[in-house]
């Protein structure tokens, strides 16, 4: 499924027209990143948390060249589903059609 297809989708059941739920879903996306970048967690209940792990300094290989360079510790974004969500999808037909 694509944003667009999201869009259209949204669209459809709320009956709000597309360009203000694009304008919506891209000023949510924007927020998302704002917030990640400032280091703040985004935490929405029964959905899920959009949280920065953190990576530690190391020292890495370029295999090529034969020379090693390390990587200093940073952030990287990352999404945790709420327990509801795992569940939902677990229990889910589909889910289960494309596992096998």
């Amino acid at each position: 499924m694509t944003k667009a297809d999201v869009i259209a989708e949204i669209a459809d059941k709320t009956g709000i027209d597309k360009a203000e739920v694009t304008n919506t879903l891209e000023t949510f996306f924007s927020v998302v990143k704002d917030s990640l970048a400032e280091g703040e967690n985004i935490y929405v209940r029964g959905f899920g948390s959009f949280i920065n792990k953190k990576r530690a300094k190391k020292v890495a290989r370029n295999i090529s060249q034969n020379t090693a360079m390390v990587i200093d510790e940073h952030f990287i974004p990352s999404f945790k589903p709420a327990k509801v969500f795992v569940e939902q999808v677990k229990t889910s037909d589909k889910a289960k059609v494309t596992a096998e």
